[in-house]
């Protein structure tokens, strides 16, 4: 039996792994009960991090939003 890490199964999952490995993977799912559930829980894991939507705070917005404004009024009085 071969231990699979779970770098091997997400090179797996994003199809990433090379042909030996794909084959190697593939036979042992057929078996493996255990390894079929990692999978599974990576896949899950994997869908719910393509779905995770990433914003700045509004703090950080506003706080480049006041910059902008301070540099543009400095540079209208420059001028």
């Amino acid at each position: 039996m071969t231990l699979f890490t779970p770098e091997d199964l997400l090179r797996y999952l994003y199809k990433e792994s090379s042909p030996e490995l794909t084959v190697a993977i593939e036979a042992a799912l057929k078996e493996d009960w255990m390894l079929r559930q990692k999978l599974e829980v990576l896949r899950t894991s994997s869908h719910e991090l393509d779905a995770v939507v990433v914003s700045p705070r509004m703090e950080v917005i506003q706080r480049v939003m006041n910059y902008a404004r301070k540099t543009a009024v400095q540079e209208s009085v420059q001028h």
